[in-house]
């Protein structure tokens, strides 16, 4: 065989590391700045009233479903009391999550962020019903690899399909814990100086993978806080789900291009930096 033309004739899938440039019209300059002084930006309005309930609706099929195959939804230790609800592997369950994934108003910010260079790691929901508690404070950066953490190498976009506040359970973050590079560098109780981010419906806050946060306990009487969580990191860090395994084929079926890269199921690693000498 020829080697012009071989890759399409092996049908290579294209790769889509590639940096979203700042200057694209999509990426708003002031989250940017926003994000990387204070660990967070609050992009509000991403999803219309439609929109936010068609969302809020898959996910409560798939709490469905998580509990009829029969995993966990309530987990006593990480959510202690039993009033948090978790999903998890939400691609598998509903369109809608592959299209949030890699939703054109959030992703392209992503990109910029994580330099181009962007796995979907994992994407799992939280809903906090009254009465729920806080779980442990944490980073979700040091989830996936060991400090120190000098740079940036994975971030949250929480999707907001209630209203949060503090009285609802609002995620709760430590301001300027995203510069912290060590465990040693964190309060004894960060907890004690944590605040919560405010949204509306809709509104998706993207948080740095550095931020010492915790869920907010939901002190209403009657108000649930759904909240989505796609966590993005550098793709030489290895997922948090096995998308591999976790993905049915009609799942992996309906997965766009893109998405299919993130997910690791296209191509490999060889892509990454720079390792041919001048």
């Amino acid at each position: 065989m020829a080697l012009v033309g071989f890759a399409e004739a092996m049908q290579v899938p294209p790769c889509h590391r590639v940096a979203a440039s700042e200057d694209d019209p999509r990426v708003d300059a002031a989250h940017l700045r926003h994000f990387r002084e204070h660990g967070f930006a609050v992009l509000p309005g991403v999803l219309g009233a439609a929109a936010t309930a068609r969302a809020r609706e898959a996910l409560v099929r798939a709490v469905r479903a998580s509990e009829e195959r029969g995993m966990p939804t309530r987990l006593e230790a990480l959510d202690p009391g039993g009033r948090n609800v978790r999903v998890y592997d939400l691609i598998e369950h509903d369109p809608v999550f592959a299209e949030l994934a890699t939703h054109p108003a959030v992703a392209p910010t992503v990109s910029v962020l994580l330099e181009g260079d962007v796995a979907l790691s994992n994407f799992t929901a939280n809903v906090a019903l009254p009465g729920s508690r806080s779980m442990n404070p944490h980073c979700d950066q040091s989830t996936v690899m060991p400090e120190p953490w000098p740079e940036l190498y994975a971030m949250n976009a929480i999707w907001c399909l209630d209203d949060v506040d503090e009285e609802n359970g609002a995620t709760r973050y430590l301001p300027g814990s995203h510069r912290f590079t060590r465990f040693a560098e964190v309060p004894d109780d960060p907890a004690r100086g944590m605040i919560a981010f405010e949204a509306t419906a809709g509104s998706v806050v993207l948080m740095d993978g550095r931020v010492w946060h915790t869920s907010g306990p939901n002190r209403s009487r009657d108000r649930e806080r759904a909240l989505l969580f796609a966590f993005y990191a550098r793709s030489f860090l290895r997922h948090q789900c096995n998308w591999g395994r976790s993905l049915s084929r009609e799942a992996r079926a309906r997965l766009s291009p893109r998405l299919r890269e993130w997910l690791g199921l296209e191509g490999g690693n060889t892509g990454y930096g720079r390792y041919l000498a001048d």
